[in-house]
């Protein structure tokens, strides 16, 4: 069989050839212009150039159901989720108007669906039963210092009652012992009795330690007299007696500094059948930016996210029982920058790949390597090319998944960082020593890289910016098809439209790919103009559905176990090469840890295929999957929805 890349390499030098040719023989720099934009479209439209290359398509929704895509996803009715929430616009935020869409891309209709709390930046992942569990969101927008008005900032309350917790409610006074100066607390808090500490060799008691409690405060009144530069102890207002004595709080530098966003608790699923939230029990920790993990045994891990006063939870990261609807806090603490690239593997260990998008130290949490969550050992992987621009950049499971290799691509420096970093990396986590080799080059710096793994074990790697969130004009405008076999990248059509920032894709049931977003900072190359948030969408249909038609698989069963096998009629078994369950997407600031693509045994017939799952639970997490098969020409089957219980 010819190789489809090297067949799309040379037609392009073809094409390219013809181009020269035909603007040869226009006179002046209008006339190039012009023959040059119509002869793109006309050469973009040829079959031959579809054949090698794809094609993009922009659209919007209606007007009025136009929004600022945040977060996606595809649920197992076909349909995707696209969520705004405030859509990082603080006017939406203040007047609570929160919206998610519900797009149907056979029918391309779409839906408004209500939206409880504000869902901008929070974590997701497919259950399952099929729902969407979706957690944290957003408390309160950052203001940026000189757009603070009243000094604030930390403060932990001390519990010193070996007895009895202490609960202080919102507006609770705390006034400084040395400094004088009264700050308000802004929501209630809960501070957990003292424990009592005793000697291990005697039984002697030593001492009370006390429970602790986070809050943010505020100064009661505006203005820089009111800041404070060092730590003081706060005694707390209306508490007399042994409740005064047991119960204060101490705060270092309470200021007009920039204050970070601050997460919420609250958790849901979303229901793909009734097409609506259902609130479940909040999250132990508030959580702004988190990546939400599933486990083995189906129950979800949430790291990391700016807590309910803006600063990243220490580490403390806790698991969602869908049996139950509860969490509960893991017994180790492990600290990550927010939004981690974090998998589970094939041997239910996890591997961390450095990739996240924002938020912590740069010098906490950032080293790639495979976490065992039972023991909390963390073992490092050398190789990284580039460690310190992952922030930024995309991870994904290379297909099949039974390969346990991943692909890190681009990235950029800690924070509004101007560095870039143009490199791929590629791990083998089957290997007896794993390490990081780069993988082919990106050409230019790339930040926020959306990637979507494809029925035909490619992936497709497209936009991002060279600098941060497209700052200086900067916005990427390519993309290119990655070989996992090959480690070799292969170009591809350009989009219409950049995209960078709250940006990402989705592979579609029907082989596609929707994009979604982008929300530069400036609107300009000059950094003068505010940008303003992509809402078009546009769909990118890949090279192999253009190579003539496409396997029909028949319908079959809709469950399929672990080591079971089930039978799909169809009239094209002799073509089909391969058989792929793949996991549909949810996707957001270029983390997407729910896509993954898994190879199936295949038996051929004269009438059908029979499918046979691996029974390796933790390869294959129980949950709705698109099963396509593909054909000598790398050509896809439409995807047929299975459940593996």
């Amino acid at each position: 069989m010819t190789d489809p890349a090297r067949r799309r390499r040379a037609r392009r030098i073809a094409l390219g050839t013809a181009v020269v040719l035909a603007l040869a023989g226009l006179n002046g720099p209008w006339l190039w212009r012009v023959g040059s934009e119509k002869y793109h479209e006309y050469k973009i439209n040829r079959p031959e150039y579809k054949e090698d290359n794809g094609h993009w398509k922009v659209f919007e929704l209606p007007e009025g159901y136009r929004q600022n895509t945040i977060h996606a996803s595809l649920l197992h009715t076909g349909k995707v989720l696209l969520v705004a929430g405030s859509g990082n616009n603080q006017e939406n935020f203040d007047a609570k108007r929160f919206d998610t869409r519900l797009w149907d891309p056979r029918k391309n209709t779409v839906k408004r669906v209500p939206t409880p709390t504000d869902l901008f930046c929070t974590g997701h992942t497919q259950l399952a039963d099929g729902k969407l569990l979706i957690a944290g969101g957003t408390k309160r927008y950052e203001k940026l210092k000189g757009d603070v008005t009243k000094a604030g900032g930390l403060m932990i309350v001390h519990n010193e009652n070996p007895d009895e917790p202490v609960t202080l409610p919102a507006g609770t006074l705390f006034t400084g012992r040395k400094n004088g100066r009264t700050f308000v607390s802004k929501d209630p808090v809960v501070v957990e009795r003292a424990r009592k500490v005793f000697d291990r060799r005697t039984g002697r008691f030593l001492r009370n330690e006390p429970g602790l409690g986070r809050i943010y405060v505020e100064a009661q009144h505006s203005g820089a007299r009111y800041e404070t530069g060092t730590q003081d102890n706060y005694r707390v207002r209306g508490l007399t007696g042994a409740d005064a004595r047991n119960t204060y709080g101490i705060a270092q530098k309470l200021a007009l500094d920039k204050k970070d966003f601050q997460g919420i608790k609250d958790a849901f699923e979303f229901d793909p059948v009734a097409e609506r939230y259902v609130k479940v029990d909040p999250m132990n920790e508030a959580r702004w930016y988190p990546t939400l993990t599933t486990l083995s045994d189906g129950r979800v891990l949430s790291l990391s996210g700016l807590d309910e006063i803006g600063q990243l939870v220490p580490g403390k990261n806790e698991v969602y029982d869908p049996r139950t609807g509860k969490w509960a806090y893991t017994r180790k603490v492990r600290q990550f920058p927010t939004y981690p690239a974090v998998f589970q593997m094939a041997d239910g260990r996890l591997f961390y790949s450095g990739s996240n998008a924002g938020y912590g130290p740069a010098d906490v949490g950032r080293d790639p390597g495979v976490w065992n969550l039972r023991t909390n050992t963390f073992r490092k992987i050398p190789g990284m090319s580039d460690p310190h621009l992952l922030e930024t950049s995309a991870t994904v499971e290379l297909p099949p998944a039974q390969d346990q290799r991943y692909l890190v691509v681009g990235g950029g420096g800690v924070g509004e960082s101007r560095k870039a970093s143009k490199k791929t990396r590629v791990v083998d986590l089957r290997a007896a020593r794993p390490r990081f080799v780069d993988g082919p080059d990106l050409g230019k710096g790339t930040r926020y890289p959306q990637t979507s793994i494809l029925p035909d074990d490619s992936v497709l790697v497209s936009g991002g910016s060279e600098d941060y969130r497209g700052r200086g004009g900067s916005d990427i405008r390519e993309a290119r098809l990655y070989d996992p076999r090959e480690n070799t990248f292969d170009k591809v059509a350009d989009p219409h439209v950049g995209r960078n920032y709250h940006a990402g894709s989705l592979l579609l049931p029907d082989g596609r790919v929707l994009l979604f977003g982008s929300d530069p900072l400036y609107g300009d190359a000059a950094n003068t103009k505010p940008g303003r948030f992509e809402q078009r969408l546009e769909i990118y249909t890949p090279p192999y559905l253009y190579r003539g038609d496409r396997p029909a698989l028949g319908a079959g069963p809709t469950t399929l176990e672990r080591g079971a096998s089930g039978t799909f009629p169809t009239k094209d078994a002799a073509s089909v090469r391969a058989a792929r369950l793949i996991r549909p997407g949810a996707t957001t600031h270029v983390t997407d840890i729910d896509q993954t693509s898994i190879a199936l045994g295949l038996k051929k017939s004269a009438t059908g295929l029979t499918v046979t799952v691996p029974k390796n639970r933790s390869l294959v997490e129980s949950g709705w999957y698109m099963l396509f098969v593909t054909d000598d020409k790398g050509v896809p089957s439409e995807a047929r929805w299975v459940r593996v219980p």
